[in-house]
């Protein structure tokens, strides 16, 4: 049976691949410290199991002074010229978008189809059929585009490098969401909130449910960080539990609410200011600035839809 311990060790193999490729990247003066971070993510893949606790956390301090002493710098590898590339999509035009599409096509397919095949993990059959969709993706692209044999990593390793250290910002910041759960900060927020709340007012509940996902994404800069938190201080003992909510509607809503603090702010580098960066704005805080209008009466609906669809 394929496991997702087979996804992780795909992904190290690509994360391993940039290391390598980075030490010889003469282009990029910093390619050592590029080829030390991918390569600890790649030692995290493969060995993230068996390094304990305090071996993954030494290694995302290891990645943390990398980024923070500014270890990192942007290869630019050669692939195809900008000629070919040109020439390229003016023959094929958006057939090149071909490739991508199956990607989700075959997560689709697999999740519905495969889950009770007995070939994969039925709990992890969407990642493993995302997946399955890429190497077939890429073998599509090959058989169809004839790209040199390094090409994919290639450009894959300088769009990781122009994103940098944010790559994997989500992961660590949800990792943290899991840290202060079980420190107990959703027990001290729920206190608070105990104290806050007036009695008997499920309108307040929700508004400070969702109002404080929102910001304390804002704050933690993941809505997945915020999730664990807020979810055990007002979701879970209030909101379900007081007011006898709708979990599958109050949790899924709830998550939506603090996507809306994603929205607004900076802490969220991978989605709000690598795009400024790979674009050149001259204001860093272009993409937030440009979201706020649309988030914050996004906010408002959640709300609203917590209040009226988890408590019919």
């Amino acid at each position: 049976m394929i496991t997702l311990t087979w996804l992780y060790v795909l992904i190290g193999v690509m994360f391993a691949a940039f290391a390598l490729l980075s030490v010889s990247d003469r282009s990029n003066g910093k390619r050592f410290g590029n080829a030390a971070f991918w390569g600890l993510i790649a030692v995290s893949f493969f060995f993230g199991d068996f390094l304990g606790d305090l071996g993954n956390g030494v290694l995302v301090l290891c990645l943390v002074g990398l980024a923070g002493f500014g270890a990192l710098g942007r290869g630019n590898p050669p692939t195809t010229s900008a000629e070919e590339r040109a020439a390229s999509s003016e023959r094929r035009g958006n057939r090149l978008f071909l490739p991508a599409l199956v990607i989700p096509i075959t997560a689709l397919l697999g999740t519905l189809v495969l889950k009770n095949s007995g070939w994969i993990d039925p709990k992890q059959a969407t990642l493993i059929s995302l997946g399955a969709g890429v190497l077939i993706a890429l073998a599509i692209g090959y058989a169809w585009l004839r790209p040199p044999l390094l090409a994919p990593l290639q450009e894959g390793r300088r769009l990781m490098d122009s994103v940098g250290w944010a790559a994997v910002l989500p992961q660590m910041l949800a990792a943290l969401g899991a840290v202060f759960a079980l420190a107990g900060v959703g027990e001290v927020v729920g206190g608070i909130a105990t104290h806050v709340l007036p009695q008997g007012s499920l309108v307040a509940a929700v508004a400070l449910y969702g109002i404080g996902m929102a910001v304390f994404t804002m704050i933690m800069g993941n809505a997945f960080a915020a999730f664990p938190v807020m979810t055990g201080a007002i979701g879970l003992p209030i909101l379900i539990h007081q007011y006898h909510g709708n979990p599958a509607a109050v949790c899924a809503i709830g998550m939506l609410a603090g996507f809306c603090g994603t929205l607004m702010t900076p802490m969220a580098a991978n989605f709000n200011i690598v795009p400024a960066a790979l674009l050149d704005l001259k204001d860093r805080n272009a993409v937030v600035k440009a979201q706020v209008g649309t988030a914050i009466p996004l906010l408002a609906c959640n709300l609203l839809l917590i209040y009226f669809l988890a408590f019919r």
